[in-house]
């Protein structure tokens, strides 16, 4: 997992921290980031364009594609895929919100509306965002062997 990393080399450790941790043994991971910019067109209007990143700041909107495909010689269903969220970013949120998130690191997991933060006081909090550590997903669907597919989540820096 990231630590936090001064913002000169958030790019490095962005793409460090981009391959899944976890994952079930019949699937391949690969996965990109991605920067989201908003540009004006030639009628006015604004259009979201997704672009490798070189620097980011503070703000700044990431996309995170996480491809997976099924290498083993069969069907495989109920798969299990796991990111970790880099401490440098805030969750946003994902593209199909089936997705578990988890706040303690891995260790209780459900929709970020289930979960709590407990304070040094004792008492507990709503998670929020910010506070996710990780991300994942079950991939119900049966998956044919060489078959693939994609998982989006979001993300905004620090």
């Amino acid at each position: 997992m990231i630590q936090y990393f001064p913002k000169a080399i958030l790019i490095m450790a962005l793409s460090c921290a981009t391959s899944p941790a976890f994952a079930s043994s019949a699937l391949e991971l690969s996965s990109d980031v991605f920067v989201e910019k908003l540009e004006t067109q030639a009628d006015g209007s604004n259009k979201a364009i997704l672009n490798k990143p070189t620097t980011v700041l503070p703000g700044d909107k990431l996309v995170f594609v996480v491809k997976y495909t099924n290498i083993s010689t069969s069907p495989a269903s109920n798969l299990l895929v796991t990111n970790p969220m880099p401490a440098p970013v805030i969750y946003n949120g994902s593209a199909d919100g089936n997705e578990e998130v988890s706040v303690d690191g891995g260790n209780i997991w459900g929709p970020l509306n289930t979960l709590f933060i407990t304070k040094a006081d004792g008492t507990k909090r709503p998670a929020l965002m910010s506070d996710v550590t990780h991300v994942r997903w079950t991939i119900r669907d049966t998956l044919a062997a060489g078959s693939s597919g994609k998982l989006i989540f979001r993300g905004i820096v620090r």
